[in-house]
């Protein structure tokens, strides 16, 4: 069972408990149990609403909102990093008809574009929520998959047939052009990246770690529904 609702079931086990029990004890646990499942199903309608349409939820689908800028920010991270025409005017320097870019994307650091999907999260109205529980702190855990699935993603692009076609051909016919054309190839590759297809990178990546958003969610509501019991 997935660990977001295994915490809503023990919460709502132990709020159940609480009835077979009397006195102090039994309030202080259906106290926790009910904190403990309004803090975790809480969590899990704010992760359900990064990647979903909720409707009358205004902020909800922030992930399908932003693409764009998403979409953006990888382009643009992909011609600053390795295609400047420094680079490109070696390439030609060098007489290369077959670049095997790789090694420079596996060197390059993808962290822009990783600040730029934290910067579209916490920049909307799920920013307040996720402050609440740490802020980007909570998903910092997704820096590293997020990034080898980006390097992931770009080396298989410079790898195409379409994009080695191209840029040999403009290798060959040294066109002075070439920034912008490969920066064209790179805009048409990207085109072909959906709302959909982020949408389930993401939630592949973000699955996991945001899970443990709702256990503690369950385990913060819980201590404080048992010391609301204690204190009134």
């Amino acid at each position: 069972m997935d660990k977001g609702w295994l915490t809503n079931v023990v919460a709502l086990g132990v709020t159940g408990a609480s009835y077979a029990l009397e006195g102090t004890a039994a309030e202080a646990m259906r106290m926790a149990g009910l904190f403990a499942l309004s803090g975790a199903l809480t969590n899990q309608l704010a992760i359900h609403m990064l990647f979903e349409k909720v409707p009358y939820l205004y902020g909800s689908g922030i992930i399908l909102d932003r693409f764009e800028s998403i979409r953006g920010a990888i382009k643009n991270l992909v011609m600053e990093q390795f295609f400047t025409p420094e680079k490109i005017e070696s390439f030609v320097r060098s007489n290369e008809r077959s670049v095997d870019l790789t090694p420079i994307i596996e060197a390059t650091d993808f962290t822009p574009a990783y600040h730029a999907l934290v910067r579209s999260v916490m920049d909307s109205p799920l920013g307040a929520m996720l402050g609440m529980f740490g802020g980007d702190v909570v998903i910092e855990k997704l820096k590293e998959p997020f990034v080898k699935r980006i390097k992931a993603s770009t080396i298989e692009i410079s790898q195409s047939e379409s994009f080695l076609r191209a840029l040999n051909t403009h290798l060959h016919q040294g066109s002075p052009d070439l920034a912008k054309s490969i920066e064209q190839i790179v805009e048409a590759r990207l085109a072909e990246l959906t709302p959909a297809m982020v949408k389930e990178m993401l939630h592949t990546l973000m699955k996991e770690h945001l899970g443990w958003l709702v256990v503690w969610g369950g385990v913060f509501g819980g201590v404080i529904g048992v010391l609301s019991a204690l204190i009134v």
